[in-house]
């Protein structure tokens, strides 16, 4: 985990073992103190994009997964944004949307450094739309309280989304995971 509020920002990044209970441990810093972070991974990096300073912020920072330390600059999202939900391949990050009216969505290669390329267009604002992904589509939940629509994108191509189908309810900033079958 990275970043967030206890009051204020913070720069916070901890670390869990996931095989074996117990309390998260220090891993480092991010770049910022900031929060609404995105995040996205591959088996290597971890990736956060974007987030709330003292205003939107367009940052993307990234650590090495095995070794823990402070986070390093990877680069900049096209547009700062908060709320911008992440979703990942093994080989590309996807950062969809975020704050309010925002519809751009930005990828990165994950292995690489460097600056954020646009991706294409939400079918609407998707400030917290909770996303899951497997290595070949990515699926955005439902945006705001007053949708239930969710979309999805192929994460090897670009392009604007496509129609995925509806949620069982209209909901907003939701939780969201998934496996290589199935988005829970």
């Amino acid at each position: 985990t990275g970043g967030g509020t206890t009051g204020s920002n913070s720069n916070v990044i901890d670390y869990i073992t996931i095989s074996s209970a117990g309390d998260a441990t220090d891993f480092g810093d991010l770049t910022a103190a900031r929060r609404h972070s995105g995040a996205l991974s591959n088996t290597t990096r971890a990736v956060w994009g974007g987030g709330y300073e003292s205003s939107n912020s367009n940052v993307l920072d990234y650590v090495t997964i095995s070794s823990t330390g402070n986070a390093t600059d990877f680069g900049d999202l096209t547009v700062a944004r908060y709320g911008g939900m992440g979703l990942s391949s093994n080989t590309r990050g996807v950062f969809g949307s975020g704050d309010g009216a925002l519809t751009t969505i930005d990828y990165i290669t994950i292995a690489s450094t460097g600056n954020a390329t646009d991706f294409g267009d939400m079918g609407g604002d998707s400030e917290y739309s909770p996303p899951v992904s497997n290595k070949t589509r990515g699926v955005f939940g439902s945006r705001t309280s007053s949708s239930n629509v969710m979309e999805y994108i192929t994460i090897a191509s670009t392009g604007n989304t496509t129609d995925f189908g509806d949620n069982d309810a209209k909901q907003a900033t939701g939780g969201s995971t998934s496996n290589s079958h199935g988005g829970i």
